[in-house]
């Protein structure tokens, strides 16, 4: 037997997916979505949820991305359905309406902080980063992008174990969390474990098939098992 492979250039995918996965900012606008889809969308949360499984491809869209603006914990159940809507403008603006959802916890203060960490994030002030984020998660333990976003920047800063506890609590308080379940996949291919990384980006992809990056990830993973099986006959 010869000693098992590194994942071809895999901190450069890493760190691609992690990016992917954690936005500079939080949006109140979906990227994909104009104003004029909002516009035109129902204005109640009950009326979203209806239209999200109309017949034309545009109300669903327009009823994704406003849910992104209004919705709360009770929109995730038709949003996590819409990830799988034959459209991909439908799936698009699902997976950005959950994120949005997911990054409101419901109290301005926390929102405020939480927003300051992503800001933090994105400048790479990752220590004052964490800080932030762990006030965010003192304040409402409760709430799961806290200590979402408190994984990513451990991950980027090369805390792969803290990353992992987080990622933990986050699958604990959101079990179809997308983004937490790939970070699992992240963290693995980095301890050089891909068969675990495999499942967890699997279970990404599972709740949200509209990941590309992940799905190209697991590609490459799928190849370097079956490349590792080989060498070991």
């Amino acid at each position: 037997m010869t000693p098992s492979p590194p994942v071809r250039g895999g901190g450069a995918l890493c760190l691609a997916i992690a990016l992917l996965l954690a936005p500079a900012r939080v949006s109140p606008w979906p990227p994909t979505v104009g104003r004029a889809a909002f516009a035109a969308a129902p204005a109640d949360a009950p009326a979203l949820l209806e239209a999200l499984r109309s017949t034309t491809a545009a109300e669903r869209r327009a009823a994704a991305a406003q849910l992104g603006e209004v919705g709360d914990a009770r929109a995730v159940d038709g949003l996590a359905h819409a990830l799988h809507d034959p459209d991909t403008g439908v799936r698009q603006a699902a997976s950005d309406a959950l994120w949005a959802v997911w990054s409101r916890s419901g109290d301005p203060a926390v929102d405020a902080l939480f927003q300051q960490g992503v800001e933090l994030m994105s400048a790479r002030r990752f220590a004052e980063a964490v800080d932030v984020f762990s006030e965010v998660i003192r304040r409402a333990p409760g709430f799961a992008e806290g200590w979402n976003k408190r994984a990513t920047v451990y991950y980027l800063m090369g805390v792969l174990d803290r990353s992992l506890a987080d990622c933990e609590e986050v699958i604990r308080l959101n079990p179809i969390h997308f983004g937490a379940l790939s970070g699992f996949g992240l963290i693995y291919l980095q301890k050089d474990d891909p068969a675990r990384a495999a499942e967890y980006f699997e279970r990404a992809l599972a709740v949200n098939p509209g990941l590309d990056q992940v799905r190209a990830a697991l590609e490459e993973i799928r190849a370097l098992l079956a490349e590792r099986r080989q060498q070991s006959i």
